[in-house]
């Protein structure tokens, strides 16, 4: 058997719901999956009714996903519990997500693409369009207008984390452009 075949791809979490269980399970969230329907329903009254809501296959699919690629491993536990451990490759992907250590890849050239964020998130959800807003400003972006922020480097996917992070889907947009009024402005701010 070829050792090298044998060995399971590693693939970059691309799904911002599944992000979000790996940084829970990074966080120390420990899922059992003991059979015992008494133990399952102790269990479960303790975790937040946000996780309540995952459909559980797609939380076991999501789960062995992770076991495939190395993310996470299984230990028993002397009372026949199964806990799940996050692999020091899932700390690895888990870094590129971490909200407070996240940072842009900037690459040497600049592509000539302006990337657009603009939300309008309601006065109940305040510390969410914050917390969103003060994220934008550590990652380098710049207001454009009210609710409206540019920056000039590929950042997609760490916005769809964000967005999905701090659940505000309906109300945040993404948007890449190539032409921006007084875009000379712009490009002496970020100094391109």
């Amino acid at each position: 058997m070829n050792l090298k075949k044998s060995l399971k791809p590693r693939k970059k979490i691309s799904s911002p719901r599944k992000q979000k269980l790996l940084l829970a399970l990074e966080a120390g969230l420990v899922l059992s999956l003991n059979r015992s329907p008494k133990q399952a329903l102790k269990i479960i009254s303790k975790i937040p009714k946000e996780w309540q809501k995952i459909d559980r296959h797609y939380l076991y699919q999501t789960l062995k996903e992770f076991k495939y690629h190395h993310l996470i491993s299984y230990q028993e536990e002397s009372d026949g519990k199964i806990e799940i451990v996050i692999t020091e490759a899932g700390k690895k992907e888990v870094l590129r997500y971490d909200i407070d250590k996240m940072e842009l890849n900037i690459p040497k050239h600049w592509d000539k693409i302006w990337r657009l964020v603009f939300f309008d998130i309601p006065e109940k959800l305040r510390p969410r369009r914050d917390a969103f807003r003060d994220r934008l400003k550590e990652l380098g972006f710049i207001e454009l207008q009210h609710s409206i922020w540019v920056i000039p480097y590929p950042c997609k996917k760490e916005i769809d984390f964000l967005i999905e992070f701090f659940e505000i889907r309906n109300y945040a947009r993404f948007a890449e452009v190539i032409n921006i009024t007084n875009e000379a402005d712009l490009r002496l701010k970020f100094r391109i």
